[in-house]
């Protein structure tokens, strides 16, 4: 559409930023509760710290657009274990009325790989700085 050409890197900056906030939000509280948090995963303490680590400074990475295809790369393959543990050992469904399936997951697996193929776009450090032009 004519009326937004030009636009594309306000559109990667507004799916960065979304993306990164989502994952800072989630990444959170496995760093200021992961032993409460890693007995309703059942995984160990540390691995749901590193978890939440690897969330928030991604996240921070995406909003930043500072190395953001890494930041992209990272969330994106923290998405594909939340959707591998989500179907083959807590057999979600996709979709359910009364929990998260994992619908949400693969949107943001999506926007994951989006940012992985497309980069961070002009309104970025990535830019800015000459790292990913």
């Amino acid at each position: 559409m004519l009326l937004f050409q030009g636009l594309e890197s306000w559109g990667l900056l507004v799916l960065r930023v979304f993306l990164g906030i989502i994952f800072i939000y989630h990444g959170m509280p496995k760093l200021m509760m992961s032993g409460k948090m890693s007995k309703g995963m059942g995984w160990s303490s540390g691995s749901v710290f590193f978890l939440g680590l690897v969330e928030l400074l991604s996240g921070i990475a995406l909003i930043l657009g500072f190395y953001a295809e890494i930041g992209a790369l990272l969330v994106g393959l923290v998405m594909l274990g939340a959707i591998y543990h989500k179907i083959f050992v807590w057999h979600v469904p996709f979709s359910s009325m009364d929990k998260m399936g994992w619908e949400f997951d693969l949107i943001l697996l999506g926007a994951a790989i989006a940012l992985l193929f497309i980069g961070a776009g002009l309104y970025s450090l990535d830019y800015m700085l000459g790292i990913f032009p």
